[in-house]
């Protein structure tokens, strides 16, 4: 007799709004033996200054700069962009086989406190609270140039994530032309609005609301969920309840709001495996110097690659290279694991025990 189908046990698509791809979800896998790749976990015991490292107040970076004696968060012009905003402009086209054109931009890092042993998680709200006003001041002077399309924000947390500096920092690249991921989200809010005169995140979190399936914490302004189409084990999504469609239109008590949303979201992260939880975090918003983008809705992805421990690692490859992405562990199940854990960082509880 054939068993009635159920999201929580069998194979199954489900359908990323954002991007209008698909995802393979094999919920039944989760039984499976492991016996693949453990990583490293590095022995989180950095002092709050370290000479070596370039990121630290005082100290010289590799272009012979120094680093004034920061107290807050410091921003400046990545010694090693990944894009120049000297770059000539440039066009190729063989037969439309040969293709290339030039790419221009500026390229920030923003170390997030003085402090080299720390993390997002385990600073105060008020100092996430500065580095949100950071990304806001960097977002709105940027897009004061006009040849720049959009600006991302981002951060990448962890030796196993290509994070080159163990010093609490993120980036910032501005760019002459709009990246691939944000050209796809474009195109699906673009189609969502034109039909229902709404953002198409607004829609999803007033359905994610009421169904509190996937939600992991909501305060005034903000909503951290899983969201349905996570590929990434723990991969989650923070949303403002607020349709506005960049970091520039967020007032003060929304800045204070999304501090707590990511200081929560990152200890229930670290708290998970009690480890220095790896991600790429960043935010996705409207394409600058570009016309109004009403149909854009601000939102914050976190991906982490950890999937069953701090030693276990979630891979892309196979199928998943060659086809479309696929989870074991659905993202009901990582919502209620994530929910459930405590906002207390267990470093601190750890200290209170003693």
């Amino acid at each position: 007799m054939q068993e009635t189908f159920d999201l929580d046990s069998n194979p199954h698509t489900r359908l990323n709004i954002l991007t209008g791809e698909w995802i393979l979800v094999s919920p039944h896998r989760t039984k499976r033996p492991w016996q693949g790749k453990l990583e490293d976990v590095s022995p989180d015991n950095r002092p709050a200054y370290d000479e070596k490292c370039y990121l630290c107040p005082g100290n010289s970076r590799a272009d012979g700069d120094h680093n004034p004696d920061y107290k807050a968060s410091f921003v400046f012009k990545n010694d090693f962009g990944a894009l120049l905003e000297e770059t000539p402009l440039a066009s190729i086209n063989e037969d439309d086989l040969l293709v290339a054109n030039n790419q221009k931009g500026i390229c920030k890092v923003i170390s997030f406190t003085p402090k080299h042993n720390l993390t997002l998680p385990e600073m105060t709200l008020p100092e996430i609270t500065a580095v949100v006003e950071v990304w806001q001041k960097e977002f709105s002077s940027l897009a004061e140039n006009e040849w720049i399309k959009y600006i991302q924000i981002f951060e990448n947390k962890g030796e196993i994530m290509g994070c080159s500096n163990p010093h609490p920092h993120g980036q910032i690249w501005a760019q002459s032309d709009i990246p691939l991921e944000i050209a796809k989200e474009s195109d699906r809010q673009k189609a969502y609005y034109a039909v229902h005169k709404e953002s198409l995140l607004s829609a999803y979190l007033k359905l994610e609301l009421k169904k509190q399936e996937r939600i992991i914490f909501e305060n005034d302004h903000f909503v951290v969920l899983v969201p349905f189409w996570a590929v990434w084990p723990y991969e989650t999504m923070i949303v403002s309840k607020r349709h506005v469609t960049s970091i520039k239109y967020f007032n003060a008590a929304e800045k204070v709001s999304l501090a707590e949303a990511i200081q929560k979201l990152t200890i229930k992260y670290d708290n998970l495996f009690e480890t220095s939880f790896p991600y790429s975090a960043g935010m996705h918003q409207a394409p600058v110097n570009n016309g109004d983008n009403p149909e854009w809705h601000w939102h914050m992805h976190f991906y982490p690659p950890l999937l069953r421990s701090a030693t276990v690692k979630k891979f892309m490859v196979g199928y998943e290279m060659l086809a479309n992405p696929q989870r074991d562990i659905t993202p009901e199940f990582a919502a209620k694991k994530l929910r459930e854990l405590p906002v207390v960082h267990y470093k601190a509880e750890q200290k209170i025990k003693i």
